[in-house]
């Protein structure tokens, strides 16, 4: 993706004729137009393999704010590499296997970053139309009455003091892309150039001569959407200064108080009108309206790609005996579904979502994306309902027994081991065929009207979840006419019995 990337910029940076860049890339031209028009840079399937990073990457921000809060500390009561490799193998015990010299190595790197700099003066800037910058905030949030710290993606334009937020549980690749492609997308255009710190999902390394090595799914998403991008130096927030007093404005404006959230992405999409009404008010400096200064970014915006991103992640995991694999270096844990018992599978990662993949790349199961270091584990019990069929005794100690109703529940508590088996047989099959509330709900019924076998089972499932023929009302007239009584005579039986029952031919 690089060599794309320098191919890209060779060409409408610089100014390379093809044949110029294909005799400094090596490349044949066909490969070079290739890559200079190219409009798809999602990932492909499967992922392609990804190169070896250093063990001590997970541990880097860490070490930095240990690092970062030393200058606020007496020289000699800062932290030397040795303590930095104690209190990492004190926090993570025999989990962290990186050798003191790798420590000491990038503690140098850091404290020479660090303290090298000259005092500065900060310049003042003339901000161009179109030029976004881009930084994450953390505020509280409440998603169905549970707590979340929050990690909110802010994107802001200086020349017009105009800005848009998102709000995400984490900070990873999935939700800088998602996030920046909602506001793209809302805005009808994509930024010239995007100023941006250098988070560990956008930058792999921060090279001596200054240069970055950027990562293959942001370089990806870049040349997607077109945009340049500029870094901020290290340590250098600063730079950036405007995102950074919106990060600021956007928590005590958009997210106090506490926002209560039922759908985080409804919640995003909300938060985008939220912003544009905040638009709605003059500028601190300019004696406009922010909406109306706000008109030049918009106009000064490059178009958007007429092919939609996806901003989603392929990553290959490996399950256990029990169906389940792990991410995030173990401490999250997904289940599948029993026939993927020890077995390697394709998982599609979301800012939200972890989708678990069969061989042909179709959905088992979907899991809401764990985040943070706490172990923590997902588990949908519907795809264990057949395997649990044939192992009825078991269902007391599984998820599903407290997601059944009541009566459910105490009906098959009472029945035997045999039409307990066959119950949960229907019920998985039911539930494959429709979902797991629809089967519920006709057990529930059939159980009501006294019936618990497999039969009454079905057929009230297809009267519950059948079309039933809807006939307009019969009108029938006010008035009725009246009829005479009816006269039976009889007689002439009478008279066929008295005959014997008349004559018989062949």
């Amino acid at each position: 993706m690089a060599q794309v990337n320098s191919i890209r910029e060779m060409f409408f940076e610089k100014g390379m004729n093809y044949a110029d860049i294909a005799r400094v890339t090596g490349h044949d031209v066909k490969t070079v137009k290739k890559y200079i028009y190219m409009e798809n840079f999602n990932e492909p399937l499967p992922k392609p393999v990804r190169k070896r990073r250093s063990k001590l990457d997970r541990y880097k921000i860490e070490i930095d704010s240990w690092l970062e809060a030393d200058k606020q500390e007496r020289k000699k009561q800062r932290h030397t590499a040795l303590r930095v490799f104690k209190r990492l193998n004190e926090k993570y015990g025999p989990g962290f296997d990186c050798s003191y010299r790798l420590v000491a190595l990038y503690v140098a790197e850091k404290k020479k970053e660090l303290y090298s700099q000259e005092s500065q003066f900060y310049m003042p800037l003339v901000h161009i139309p179109g030029e976004a910058q881009v930084d994450f905030g953390e505020a509280d949030y409440f998603e169905n009455n549970e707590r979340h710290r929050g990690h909110y993606l802010n994107l802001s334009f200086p020349c017009s003091n105009g800005g848009y937020m998102q709000l995400f549980k984490g900070e990873n690749m999935q939700c800088l892309a998602e996030g920046l492609t909602n506001i793209f997308t809302y805005i009808g255009g994509v930024p010239t150039k995007l100023w941006i710190d250098n988070p560990p999902a956008v930058v792999k390394k921060v090279l001596k001569n200054g240069e970055r090595e950027l990562t293959d799914d942001f370089l990806r998403f870049m040349n997607h959407y077109g945009f340049t991008v500029a870094f901020c130096n290290v340590g250098c927030g600063h730079e950036k200064g405007h995102v950074e007093n919106k990060v600021g404005y956007h928590r005590r404006n958009l997210l106090v108080p506490v926002p209560q959230v039922d759908d985080l992405k409804a919640f995003n999409r909300q938060l985008l009108v939220m912003c544009d009404q905040d638009m709605q008010r003059p500028h601190y400096l300019k004696g406009k309206f922010i909406n109306e200064l706000f008109e030049d970014d918009r106009k000064a915006l490059l178009p958007l790609p007429t092919v939609a991103y996806d901003g989603s992640k392929l990553k290959k995991v490996r399950t256990n005996s029990y169906a389940k694999f792990t991410l995030n270096g173990g401490k999250h844990i997904y289940s599948t579904a029993p026939r993927f018992a020890n077995s390697e599978l394709l998982v599609r990662l979301t800012a939200s979502d972890v989708i678990v993949l069969d061989e042909n790349y179709r959905e088992v199961t979907v899991h809401p994306r764990l985040y943070g270091q706490e172990i923590k584990e997902s588990m949908d019990w519907l795809p264990y309902l057949t395997q649990l069929s044939r192992r009825p005794a078991a269902l007391k100690y599984t998820g599903i027994y407290p997601m059944l109703p009541d009566p459910v529940q105490e009906f098959l508590n009472a029945c035997d081991y045999q039409t307990k088996k066959e119950t949960l047989r229907i019920l998985a099959r039911l539930t494959e065929e429709s979902s797991f509330e629809k089967a519920t709900a006709a057990l529930k019924a059939a159980l009501e009207h006294g019936a618990g076998d497999a039969d009454s089972i079905k057929a009230m499932f297809s009267r519950l979840n059948s079309e039933c023929l809807n006939l307009d009302p019969l009108i029938l007239p006010t008035s009725v006419p009246e009829m005479p009584p009816a006269k039976v005579n009889i007689s002439q039986y009478d008279r066929l019995f008295l005959k014997g029952g008349g004559t018989h031919e062949n």
